[in-house]
């Protein structure tokens, strides 16, 4: 069976492979199964760690993992916009000039678009491995031009299992759950947007899933002039007051404005746990003080637990022993040494005075 680390119960991940002659093919997505990305510059690397077990249903010492790393280059790719330019235009046939329409396309490079987690937003450090509540910043940015700004509409963050997912950001670029994620900051060139949270993560896995609809707009057409969106209990009240005043004009427009997707991930651990495959992360002894070390395994603190139940228990028998003997004790001597002719007290009918 081979599986990537961690994810050894989730059959979606885990692919088992029964009399299949070797070399056998074993598919990792990109984007779930705890495959994580780091982007640098014109290139992207998708990595993850796989685990190849030669038993099917047993993890014996013949195990092996592989930490496995593909880099692509990213590419440039182009976008067209159509215009309608009306005017006058001869026609051959007749001589005669009339009113038309005459389609024209625009090409422009479409700027890259990057999304990137931080851990410190000020030093640009990129978060990979963090703990619950610990604060992040989620940054889009777009390569700084004139022509195109951009809007984050429908961001949702994802198990990269399959099982559940959250949304963040609505289609009109406002927050679901303020609680969770609050609305973008954008730039003033409207070319960049971040927003800061604190780190979550679905209870039964590490890895969580970003991903967002970048939505190009042209500022020199006005475009993005509902950037950044004037939000109230998720609804953008700026777009709805313009729909409502022209509704062709803004339905055309938010038709053909570019979308791109982007996409981001990283590991979060509970708040008492640290990753295990960073030992710089791990406290040492030197680190600890002597009242604070105490380790103790299962089975000895069990034998403790016993010796101590077991001495409480002669303790308990002993005192009672003792407080049957001294009863016994009062009991014989009350009884020893004495009669009914003891005591202070004088017979007078046998004494006679001389």
């Amino acid at each position: 069976m081979i599986y990537p680390k961690g994810l050894s119960k989730n059959s979606s991940c885990m692919t088992e492979y029964t009399s299949k002659a070797a070399p056998v093919q074993y598919k990792l997505p990109l984007r779930s199964c705890n495959t994580m990305s780091i982007e640098e510059d014109q290139d992207i690397e998708y990595f993850n760690t796989i685990v190849v077990q030669p038993h099917r249903k047993l993890v014996t010492n013949q195990g092996r993992g592989y930490h496995i790393r593909c880099k692509y280059q990213t590419r440039e790719k182009a976008v067209g916009t159509n215009f309608n330019v009306s005017g006058e235009f001869p026609e051959l046939r007749d001589g005669a000039s009339q009113l038309g329409t005459t389609p024209l396309t625009a090409t422009a490079p479409m700027p890259s678009c990057t999304m990137r987690i931080y851990s410190n937003s000020e030093e640009k450090t990129v978060a990979e491995n963090v703990k619950i509540g610990d604060p992040l910043t989620l940054d889009i940015a777009i390569d700084d031009q004139d022509i195109y700004g951009l809007k984050a509409v429908d961001c949702i963050v994802r198990d990269g299992l399959g099982w559940g997912e959250q949304p963040l950001i609505n289609k009109e670029g406002c927050p679901v759950d303020y609680e969770i994620m609050g609305p973008f900051t954008y730039s003033e060139s409207k070319t960049s947007a971040k927003v800061n949270f604190q780190a979550h993560k679905f209870p039964y896995t590490a890895s969580v899933y970003y991903q967002c609809n970048v939505r190009l707009c042209l500022k020199h057409t006005g475009g993005c002039d509902d950037v950044p969106p004037v939000c109230a209990d998720g609804t953008n009240l700026r777009r709805r007051r313009r729909a409502v005043e022209n509704a062709t004009v803004t339905d055309l427009e938010t038709d053909e404005e570019p979308v791109i997707e982007v996409f981001s991930g990283l590991y979060v651990n509970e708040g008492e746990e640290l990753p295990e495959d960073d030992p710089a992360n791990r406290p040492s002894r030197r680190d600890l003080d002597d009242d604070d070390i105490l380790c103790i395994s299962p089975r000895t603190f069990a034998i403790a637990i016993a010796i101590v139940g077991l001495l409480l228990m002669i303790a308990v028998v002993v005192a009672i022993m003792v407080i049957i003997s001294r009863r016994r004790r009062r009991k014989d001597l009350s009884t020893t040494g004495s009669s009914i002719y003891s005591g202070p007290y004088t017979n007078t009918a046998y004494s006679h005075s001389s």
